[in-house]
């Protein structure tokens, strides 16, 4: 007979269920919702509530997506990137790189923005190739996800696993997992889920066309002019050969050289010193352009591209603007906002000739490059209005990069040898970030997830309400009588298999919530060690291919790859499969064996 608590509780995990599922409201929206209905009723006390605020682990969680994003703004993995697939000329040689790398640095540091900074370069090498980004978009996600398999701090569903473990306190001999607990599946299933994406997932994967030319037709045009500069390589260079025609989301429409203009650009022209170059391009692509080591310059720039910190902003000039009827040159926006003209977008007019020279008018759309002083000196600037922040660079001095890369691969050794715990060298790892003004506090404030924070303290808090209802026993009880005649792995199995469903279809954070007090419950009344029971749910959760809307990686790729629903789970579907069975059998052979 289901006690009032239970029913409340069940009640409520119903809701959580629809809620996700219809997206009816945000996630974190509906865990505060179900929370204080919990609250109303006594099933949790206020300091229950507010408990998982104070785990640890929520905290870690936080400062390791903080530490990850910095590692990107500096830009170290967009210049390994570069290094490696600068020399993949095969699909499977691209494919092989793409594996090792997104999967190795997704062990240890968080998988979006990694997806986020690959996927350029995935556009670009597969338009250059002449291979749909389908055929590798899909790999890409996978490999994160397999990649952030491999350690604790791999994904945000092991340390909210780890954070109930820690926030529940009852598993004897077990306060916390440690740092490599899940290597022993995570690592050969890097390996075989790999070898499975090279050799079975090419065949299954569609062959769509590129949804990002489409895009890039349609929005909106900035022209931007470049030069090629002196002891450029690209001197002596046909425009083939420079790849200047496959750059992604930019267009060679026009050259300028000795005052001569040449509107059809073939890619047998041969490059020369001093070529003024025109692209047409939107703004990630030109802002990219601003830095990359191209054998290019932009005139308008100068020394401004030496500052430490740039950022690249778009602005509409006003109609009672002092710069209308002024050419660029002559608005002079270094010396009064320590900022350069980049690019000028005109209602898709193509304008010819010189940045320098073009003559600003009411409603032109410009991209700038601003300075240090940019942001003070424009606070009261009435001349135009900014429309966005495109992109923003800080420039780092090598000793400390070294500091930031050392020092976050110092924090996962101290605390894999449990010499140090990962909480005490994260805040180590942030103050001496702030010393050394890698990042200021206003940015990390500015980055911190509080949204992510309130899911995970609030899902901490649904899984005690579920173990001290006793609704987590008795659909535990339940699951028992169904695989117990399935033996102890039987039992693993159907653990697998129902958070692996509920993590495709309502997202992995319910699912870890709503399963992992059900499946440490299992393992208690059992009298089995609760360990494996753990890390099944870990795995189940964040081993997530089979519905784009399961994991993140996923639904970044779903509409830039042009996929169908259902070509996650065809291709998804059977990867489940083999990482049900790996994972199963290599925790048996280890907790039960």
């Amino acid at each position: 007979m289901l006690s009032f608590d239970a029913i409340v509780v069940s009640i409520v995990l119903i809701f959580i269920i629809l809620s996700f599922y219809k997206e009816w409201v945000g996630p974190a929206f509906t865990f505060l919702i179900g929370i204080v209905v919990l609250g109303i009723f006594g099933v949790l006390t206020p300091s229950e509530i507010m408990g998982g605020f104070a785990n640890d682990q929520v905290v870690v969680i936080l400062m390791l997506l903080l530490i990850g994003d910095i590692i990107r703004d500096l830009g170290i993995v967009e210049n390994l990137f570069d290094k490696v697939f600068r020399r993949a000329k095969t699909y499977r040689q691209f494919m092989g790189r793409m594996m090792l790398l997104v999967g190795g640095f997704s062990a240890f540091l968080n998988n979006t923005p990694l997806v986020a900074v690959m996927m350029p370069y995935v556009h670009s090498w597969s338009k250059r190739n002449k291979i749909s980004p389908s055929k590798l978009l899909i790999p890409l996600s996978y490999s994160a996800i397999l990649g952030g398999c491999i350690t604790l701090i791999g994904t945000s569903t092991n340390l909210i696993v780890n954070g109930m473990v820690v926030d529940q306190n009852i598993i004897p001999g077990l306060e916390s997992l440690d740092m490599f607990d899940f290597a022993y599946v995570g690592v050969p299933m890097m390996i075989i889920g790999s070898i499975y994406i090279l050799f079975v997932g090419k065949k299954l994967l569609p062959d769509n066309a590129d949804t990002l030319d489409k895009f890039s037709e349609n929005s909106r045009q900035y022209i931007v002019e470049a030069h090629v500069r002196p002891g450029s390589d690209l001197n002596g260079k046909t425009i083939g050969e420079a790849n200047l025609r496959n750059l992604q989301g930019l267009y060679l429409f026009q050259i300028k050289r000795n005052g001569s203009k040449i509107a059809a650009v073939s890619p047998e022209f041969i490059l020369a010193e001093g070529d003024c170059l025109f692209f047409a391009g939107a703004t990630e692509t030109i802002a990219d352009l601003i830095l990359a080591n191209k054998g290019l310059t932009l005139p308008t720039v100068g020394m401004l591209s030496h500052k430490k910190q740039l950022e690249v902003v778009e602005i509409v000039v006003s109609h009672n603007s002092t710069l209308i009827s002024k050419t660029v040159k002559e608005a002079n926006f270094r010396g009064k906002y320590d900022a350069a003209v980049i690019a000028i977008h005109r209602n898709g007019e193509r304008m010819s000739g010189k940045i320098g020279d073009v003559k600003v008018r009411a409603g032109d759309v410009l991209l700038l490059l601003g300075g240090d002083d940019f942001t003070a000196r424009t606070q009261r600037v009435q001349d135009f209005y900014f429309i966005s922040k495109v992109k923003e660079f800080r420039k780092q001095e090598n000793y400390k990069i070294g500091l930031l890369l050392g020092g976050t691969i110092l924090a996962v050794i101290l605390s894999a040898c449990n010499i140090v715990p990962l909480f005490m060298t994260l805040i180590v790892m942030i103050i001496v970030i702030l010393a050394l003004k890698i990042t200021n506090p206003k940015d990390i404030a500015a980055s911190i997830d509080f949204n992510l924070a309130m899911i995970i303290a609030l899902s901490l808090a649904f899984g005690t309400a579920m173990i001290k209802s006793g609704l987590a026993e008795m659909v535990a009880d339940l699951l028992i009588s169904v695989f117990l005649p399935l033996g102890k792995v039987g039992i693993l199995f159907g653990i697998y298999l129902i958070t692996t469903v509920l993590a495709a279809y309502v997202t992995n954070k319910a699912a870890v919530a709503i399963i992992f007090p059900i499946s440490l419950s299992m393992a208690l009344h059992l009298h089995l060690n609760p360990e494996p029971f753990v890390l099944i749910v870990a795995f189940a959760a964040a081993a997530n291919f089979m519905t784009p809307i399961g994991y993140q990686t996923n639904l970044m790729v779903y509409g830039p790859g042009s996929y169908k629903f259902g070509d996650f789970f065809k291709i998804g579907f059977p990867l489940t499969l083999i990482y049900m069975v790996v994972c199963v059998s290599i925790l048996s052979y280890i907790y039960f064996y």
